[in-house]
């Protein structure tokens, strides 16, 4: 399942009460108020809301979380191509490939040592490995097996393969729970006492992925051209440099052709198993899983111009440090078109410490090395065998947070349709709200009034109210979704944020956290989609906290801003080109491809029912 369709339904009762806990003074009088039984009356009161859309042209697109690759067409917005060009991250500056340096090499005739040799480092294979997004928890009875493919994901007893074994047990024992048999020998797990343990490819749900992946895409990979800038000359190098969307590398800044081909989608563990030794006859260690990745592309590149252009410059400049390797080697850049149906990847480039299978370049050689047969002192026996070894490329590297190296995602977008484009950047209060992540479209939210609704809220400070639960409704325009006759992928979460600060409307200090599930965190704020017959029906934002600030702590009634998100945790936010001018975008909106339609405040009287409204529930005391 789909990691942005994914959502944790789950039921939300009572009443939020939230109180200024600074001012003790002011809780003392409510209170007394209150146990005084003196006559308090409860009720709900709705506001007026003004919603503003605002079109964007480009975000930047440079250091993420996630990169897009391949193409997502939206029945409203249109279609999305998506390429990345990406550094080359050295895993070890200066390197030595094989043994010895190649200054040592180089002077092996004159040393006096035997051992050391011309090694002839020379690369075998090489692999880009770009890992599929799993889903945070896809496993809630911890039987081993998915919840997309558990026949019963909340029992461990299930038996998803029906061979008469319960998955907790197939886990327990080393066979597969969706594979009846598991070695393929033609007997039944429950029947066989001789079936290899721990050497099949377990099944991931995958995520982050649009389209059907049942089809092939086809993949291009080239020698990238473009040097990419850590910091930006044009602020005297004292800040990072920015690239946007819009940015394009080819074909003007590409060479060599590195890849070219159809890849399929798998979703299973990519396994590489020992090699047998033969001196072992009692044991076949070509049944010994080696190493497991999990699901992901994986392609071979041109040995050659590894070959080229690292190997054989073992010693030179140009692996010194890594700013030379940069501009020696600018990089990738890897493309995607599809074949029969659109398909869109989410990828992470950077490579976390002690994190497992992160996204990378594999280069394996082999080279000769002296084999003394244990008698060093003594050459007449000396033999040179050819030893294998792997180094790694790396993209961007993750350290703590800060990211080091470089990548630029270009998305090409169509042209909005006129019904979306005309609405944009208007200045008029909207019947329509549009929101699509990427170079899309956001919406600006205005409370009480346009102009800051101080005498709104100067009157609801003189009810003396103690407001319970604020709430704004964002209800789907399901007839403009359903006239493109397609099934449009709903956005599963809407994020609502502070326009002037950048800044969240939900308190992390009252939130629900579970850091497990995105969509099951920030239960208070809410913001999920609701959903009837699987369409979506409405949104429901609390905004209690907020409507506090401005009533109890005469916080400003800054406008606030609406947006797309693939995760409303991560708050930081990236410049973007808008049609009106630049302005900031949350960096979640900017990797999510998402759109939707909402019913803005300027509704006709059909959907006077579905218009956006501020509703309050409060009491006061009389």
């Amino acid at each position: 399942m789909n990691f942005l369709k994914r959502m944790l339904i789950s039921a939300f009762a009572g009443i939020l009460v939230l109180l200024p806990i600074s001012c003790e003074e002011e809780l003392q009088t409510l209170g007394e108020g209150v146990i005084g039984e003196e006559p308090f009356s409860t009720g709900t009161q709705v506001f007026d809301v003004f919603a503003f859309n605002k079109g964007i042209q480009a975000v930047q697109t440079n250091k993420l979380p996630l990169y897009q690759l391949g193409s997502f067409n939206d029945p409203i917005y249109g279609r999305t191509q998506a390429s990345i060009t990406t550094q080359l991250t050295l895993s070890q500056v200066n390197p030595s490939f094989g043994d010895f340096s190649q200054a040592t090499e180089d002077n092996s005739d004159n040393d006096g040592n035997s051992s050391t040799i011309q090694e002839n480092e020379t690369v075998k294979e090489v692999f880009l490995y770009l890992p599929f997004q799993l889903p945070a928890a896809s496993d809630g009875d911890l039987d081993g097996v998915d919840d997309a493919f558990d026949a019963d994901p909340e029992d461990p007893n299930s038996d998803s393969d029906n061979d008469g074994v319960s998955d907790i047990t197939e886990r327990n024992d080393g066979t597969d729970p969706l594979n009846p048999d598991t070695d393929g020998d033609g007997i039944n797990d429950a029947d066989d006492e001789a079936t290899p343990v721990n050497i099949f490819p377990k099944r991931f749900e995958l995520d982050s992925i649009y389209g059907d992946i049942t089809g092939p895409i086809r993949l291009k990979v080239e020698r990238s051209t473009f040097f990419l800038r850590d910091l930006d000359p044009n602020a005297n190098f004292e800040e990072a440099q920015e690239y946007f969307s819009t940015q394009t590398f080819s074909p003007g800044f590409v060479s060599d052709v590195l890849f070219e081909g159809d890849v399929t989608i798998n979703d299973e563990e990519i396994l590489f198993f020992e090699e047998d030794d033969p001196d072992t006859d009692d044991i076949d260690e070509s049944l010994v899983v080696d190493v497991r990745l999990n699901p992901g592309i994986r392609i071979p590149l041109d040995p050659q111009f590894f070959q080229e252009n690292l190997l054989d410059k073992e010693g030179s400049t140009e692996l010194l440090s890594q700013a030379n390797f940069a501009n020696f080697l600018r990089g990738i850049h890897i493309s995607a078109e599809t074949i029969d149906e659109e398909i869109l990847f989410l990828f992470n480039l950077a490579t976390q410490q002690n994190a497992a299978n992160p996204a990378n370049i594999t280069i394996t050689y082999e080279y000769d090395d002296v084999n003394t047969n244990d008698t060093s002192d003594d050459d007449s026996d000396d033999t040179i065998e050819q030893v294998e070894r792997d180094f790694t490329l790396s993209f961007l590297i993750d350290n703590g947070g800060v990211v080091i190296g470089n990548a630029v995602n270009t998305l090409i977008n169509e042209d909005f349709p006129p019904s979306v484009a005309d609405n944009l950047d208007t200045g008029s209060n909207a019947s329509r709200i549009f929101l699509k992540g990427g170079s899309g479209a956001l919406a600006e939210i205005a409370l009480f009034d346009e102009d800051g609704g101080q005498e709104i809220i100067n009157q609801i400070k003189a009810n003396n109210w103690i407001i319970n639960e604020a709430n704004l409704v964002f209800y789907v325009d399901r007839e403009s979704l359903d006239a493109t006759g397609e099934n449009v992928i709903e956005p599963p979460r809407l994020y609502l944020y502070n326009s002037e600060t950048n800044q969240p409307v939900y308190n992390l200090g009252t939130e629900i956290i579970n850091n497990a599930n995105p969509f099951g965190s920030f239960l208070n704020y809410d913001g999920r989609l609701q959903t009837e017959n699987d369409r979506g029906v409405k949104y429901t934002i609390r905004i209690t906290e907020h409507i506090n600030d401005i009533i109890v702590r005469d916080s400003t009634n800054a406008r606030l801003s609406l947006a797309v998100s693939s995760n409303i945790g991560i708050i930081g936010s990236a410049e973007a080109m808008g049609d009106a001018g630049p302005v900031d975008v949350p960096v979640m909106t900017t990797i999510n491809p998402l759109g939707t339609i909402l019913f803005g405040s300027n509704v006709d009287a059909a959907n006077e029912n579905k218009k956006l409204q501020l509703e309050i529930f409060f009491t006061e005391t009389n």
